[in-house]
């Protein structure tokens, strides 16, 4: 009899989780967890992984659909040097500008992973004294052909569309990238209305780095997956606060408590450290396959070390390939459209 009662009690409490983690808010620091838009922007994040650039910049790849059916890419920029992608467009259903970067490419993730448990803070940020952060991060947005095409591409957008929100996204390396964006679009361009979220991102600078970035991009959200090994990298170190890589908020860790058919997802909203001793740090971060699934999608590349793109001869009337590979696609819309999509929606889900 008692047994049935605790397994009722359980089954009780699984119900009220379900129910209540689907949003969650956090008063301080105006930041927001909205799970129907997380599930979303990961769909974001996982159709930039694509190799494919004319199902991409056409939108017509098998991840180009569900959730981000309607998007209208602008611009389209691969660095093939360096094996980064990202793209610019417009969600009509979120009234904003999304922005993605692909994770990591080049490598296997496992090389990668190991490279990681090394790096060390080796940029001191500029405009901001004591503020340390990842080199290879720091690079991969600021010194490559990506940050030039997002961001003509962005003025581009607001130009059409208005200062309507704009919302940066990646996994993995293409979350430290997205973070970088959102930083920039904030601080050297005064951009309003920026909001990050990424999933599975690595750490990127030290503590004052965080305290900074968190000054300035406060609608952040770094998502997490139990056991994903890439948040516990590079390394922090307890004993060496301010030396050592520090996360900024917020941290949402997504975990599964209970066993077999009582088992759930919670979606947890740390504390406003970055480094919440009862989040994701609470537990060992080995998992690559953690890392490489979120809200149920896949990211990830095709085929794991072998970077490739794939392009159809007529794109080439959209944008121009340098001497060096690097491909920059872009396309112009008119504002009527983004109106048209968005009143078509008035009626669909609401975010």
């Amino acid at each position: 009899m008692e047994g049935r009662i605790l397994l009722k009690g359980v089954i009780i409490m699984c119900l009220i989780a379900c129910s209540t983690a689907r949003e969650l808010k956090v008063k301080d620091q105006g930041t927001i967890y909205n799970h129907t838009l997380a599930t979303i922007l990961v769909e974001y994040a996982a159709s930039v992984y694509v190799s494919d650039l004319t199902e991409l910049f056409t939108w017509t790849c098998p991840k180009c659909n569900d959730l981000t059916k309607g998007f209208q890419i602008l611009e389209l920029i691969v660095d093939v040097k360096r094996c980064l992608q990202a793209f610019v467009g417009v969600a009509p259903d979120l009234n904003a500008i999304v922005i993605a970067f692909r994770g990591t490419q080049g490598t296997s993730i496992q090389n990668w992973i190991a490279d990681l448990y090394w790096k060390q803070l080796d940029i001191e940020y500029p405009g901001m004294e004591d503020a340390m952060v990842h080199h290879g991060f720091y690079s991969a947005y600021h010194n490559t052909t990506l940050r030039p095409g997002v961001l003509s591409a962005v003025e581009s957008a607001k130009e059409q569309y208005g200062d309507i929100p704009i919302m940066v996204t990646g996994h993995s390396m293409g979350g430290a990238m997205a973070a970088f964006c959102g930083l920039d679009l904030t601080v050297n361009y005064g951009s309003r209305n920026v909001s990050v979220m990424t999933f599975g991102q690595p750490r990127i600078g030290n503590a004052a780095f965080a305290s900074y970035y968190s000054k300035w991009v406060p609608n952040t959200i770094r998502v997490t997956h139990e056991h994903d090994i890439v948040p516990h990298l590079p390394p922090y170190y307890y004993y060496f606060p301010q030396k050592t890589y520090h996360h900024f908020p917020r941290e949402m860790w997504l975990h599964n408590l209970g066993f077999g058919l009582l088992s759930y997802t919670v979606e947890k909203v740390c504390d406003d450290s970055g480094e919440d001793p009862s989040c994701s740090r609470s537990v060992a971060g080995r998992s690559i396959k953690d890392h490489l699934t979120y809200y149920g999608v896949r990211l990830g590349g095709e085929e794991s070390g072998f970077c490739k793109i794939v392009m159809d001869d007529h794109l080439a009337a959209y944008g121009k390939v340098d001497v060096d590979g690097n491909v920059n696609l872009s396309r112009d819309f008119s504002a009527s459209v983004l109106r048209m999509n968005v009143e078509s929606n008035e009626e669909g889900r609401s975010i």
